[in-house]
């Protein structure tokens, strides 16, 4: 298939994903259900973390963990107590538990309280055309608290070769724009074109079927020749071929 050809086949594929009802059965759905722009950020951060696995897993487990913060993340963040997180202690999604969850609302309470939220974190560390620096400063801001070692899994690192495929994700949220009623765009001062493809093994394998792809482990190095190919095709917008990718991958079976 010719460049053009290409181009031509994931736009169509990507405008016939990207639209409402791609929230039936998508992570996605879970921060949709909130208004307020802090709301939206935190449960799209917590559901993003925990969105491995059967995607009807992902959004029974990230649905509890909204019911045990009185589906107020925003406001359980900044005003828990002790005696909150203790009935976080039973929460588990996969490796996830409540140990895990106890410290992610301590450290995005210190994140919203200290650091200005996580839209000013992002935004401060954002350079060039990739987002991927910004990922690992996070990471390092993220765990300045004391923590448990074991939690530290649950934030990726680009700089230690992780490809971040959820992160990644929740980057694409925040930053890419709403016209179609899927993701936010909520965060104006990061560009779409600094996102990189939430690469998991549906986008990985397609993408090597269309030879957008090479290597053949989902790491940092997969993700940046990914990135590579996708802005080639739109330099303003390249993620918005995840779409095209992972509905192929999943809903057709490419």
């Amino acid at each position: 298939m010719k460049r053009s050809e290409l181009k031509a086949f994931l736009d169509e594929k990507a405008d016939f994903y990207e639209n409402p009802s791609f929230l039936d059965t998508d992570p996605i759905q879970i921060p949709h259900r909130f208004s307020k722009k802090e709301d939206i950020e935190i449960s799209g951060f917590l559901t993003a973390t925990i969105a491995w696995g059967n995607r009807k897993s992902i959004l029974t487990s990230a649905t509890r963990m909204l019911e045990l913060m009185d589906q107020a993340p925003f406001d359980f963040v900044l005003n828990h107590k002790d005696r909150d997180l203790a009935r976080l202690s039973n929460f588990v999604h996969r490796t996830f538990n409540g140990n895990d969850l106890a410290y992610f609302i301590q450290a995005l309470q210190n994140i919203y309280t200290h650091h200005n939220g996580l839209e000013a974190v992002f935004t401060a560390y954002a350079e060039g055309t990739s987002l991927q620096f910004a990922i690992s400063q996070f990471k390092a801001l993220f765990f300045e608290l004391p923590h448990q070692k074991r939690t530290m899994k649950h934030v990726s690192n680009p700089v230690s070769g992780s490809a971040a495929k959820r992160i990644n994700m929740f980057l694409r949220w925040m930053v890419r724009p709403n016209q179609k009623g899927v993701d936010f765009g909520l965060w104006q001062e990061i560009s779409p074109a600094q996102l990189s493809c939430p690469l998991d093994v549906h986008s990985g394998n397609v993408a090597r079927k269309l030879k957008l792809l090479k290597r053949k482990q989902n790491d940092a190095k997969a993700l940046a020749e990914l990135d590579l190919s996708l802005r080639k095709m739109d330099a303003d917008d390249p993620v918005k071929y995840d779409f095209a990718l992972f509905g192929l991958g999943v809903f057709e079976k490419f």
